[in-house]
């Protein structure tokens, strides 16, 4: 069997280092915040080139804040995509905002700035592009858009530790940038996990206080607030995984590479395309083919386990009906939900492993 994932082959390979962070932690009994949390929000401000981070419990917490720092409230809408994850859409309602979606570009699955203004209305509070399966959203013309209206931009970057845009990471671009540590991503803790990354000041200072119920200083609290802190032994152990963060993207740009090349020319499956003004850093290696569930039951059966992200967009889920949207309202992001496999990546990974799972894929071609 192919794994989709193998945390377990991680741990393994850097079990030292996180046994002692971990113990480390219990030792010093600072389960909550504390020393490690407040050391990897330096190093991962520093990671994304931006002038601060503010650690929380979730990838949704930090999307949650960041939308609350930048204004946004009941009445309110919020742009952003319908083809991600539901967190993106969830964060919104949580302040009380109304989502409104636009449509995604077919060849890279994120926003297109094209269909972005159309969108905008005197009640748009800010515009959130979900940097998808890895690879960043079309930045300057949604900042060129944002600006002009005066809106700021929320990048939902959960799923790109390490994306760059015309050489600029993920995050750094917006008025602030989201990632998830859920144990899956890039880079996951050992459990759960976010953070918040911006150059504004003030959204960093209300961000902060936001997370820990509103507390200026213990027992004042200035705002209204949540129990969203990251724990500890989280930021202990995503301390240690951020000094390996670049090799493993690298690991996984090379196995991105290496599918790439052997499905070219592919009878049964559209390969991702890595645009030349970005690093994809192949969070999911996610191909387009017309008969996904057929193929995906194929690969099971040849023992290749695969993933499916996402099988239905956000403005056809049951949870989300109220906002009135239909079939068809946006054909590229239900096109992508009908036709998108993933196929297994993560660093440990092998090169014998990608090379048998284009096997199994191109004999289901052969056998079809």
């Amino acid at each position: 069997m192919i794994p989709f994932l193998d945390l377990k082959a991680q741990y393994a390979s850097i079990k030292g280092e996180v046994d002692a962070a971990v113990l480390g932690v219990l030792a010093s009994a600072q389960y909550v915040l504390g020393d490690e949390v407040a050391a990897f929000e330096r190093e991962f401000a520093a990671y994304c080139d931006a002038k601060h981070a503010i650690a929380v419990n979730t990838g949704t917490s930090a999307l949650h804040l960041a939308l609350l720092a930048a204004g946004v409230g009941p009445g309110d809408e919020v742009i952003t995509v319908p083809f991600t994850f539901v967190a993106s859409v969830s964060a919104v309602c949580y302040t009380g905002a109304l989502p409104v979606f636009v449509d995604i570009e077919p060849t890279t699955f994120t926003m297109d700035p094209a269909k972005l203004e159309a969108a905008i209305t005197a009640r748009t509070k800010a515009i959130v592009p979900v940097h998808l399966y890895g690879q960043m959203a079309d930045m300057a013309p949604i900042m060129e858009i944002a600006d002009r209206y005066g809106i700021p931009v929320i990048e939902d970057a959960c799923q790109a530790h390490g994306a760059e845009y015309r050489k600029r990471r993920a995050g750094s671009i917006g008025t602030s940038g989201c990632f998830s540590f859920y144990p899956g991503k890039n880079l996951g803790a050992c459990g759960e996990g976010g953070i918040v990354v911006t150059n504004d000041d003030e959204h960093a200072k209300t961000i902060r206080m936001l997370r820990d119920w509103g507390q200026e200083q213990r027992y004042h609290h200035t705002l209204k607030g949540f129990n969203y802190r990251m724990d500890g032994i989280q930021g202990a152990i995503l301390r240690v995984k951020l000094r390996h963060l670049e090799d493993w993207t690298e690991a996984r740009r090379d196995h991105g590479r290496h599918y790439s090349a052997l499905l070219a020319g592919s009878r049964q499956v559209t390969a991702p395309t890595e645009l030349a003004d970005r690093r994809h850093v192949y969070h999911i290696y996610a191909v387009r083919t017309r008969d996904r569930d057929g193929l995906q039951r194929a690969l099971q059966a040849e023992g290749v386990q695969t993933g499916l992200h996402y099988p239905i967009p956000v403005h056809l889920q049951k949870a989300h009906a109220d906002l009135g949207y239909k079939v068809g309202a946006f054909p590229e992001s239900e096109a992508a939900a009908r036709e998108v496999l993933s196929l297994p990546i993560y660093p440990e990974m092998t090169s014998r492993q990608v090379e048998q799972v284009v096997a199994a894929v191109e004999q289901e071609a052969y056998v079809a």
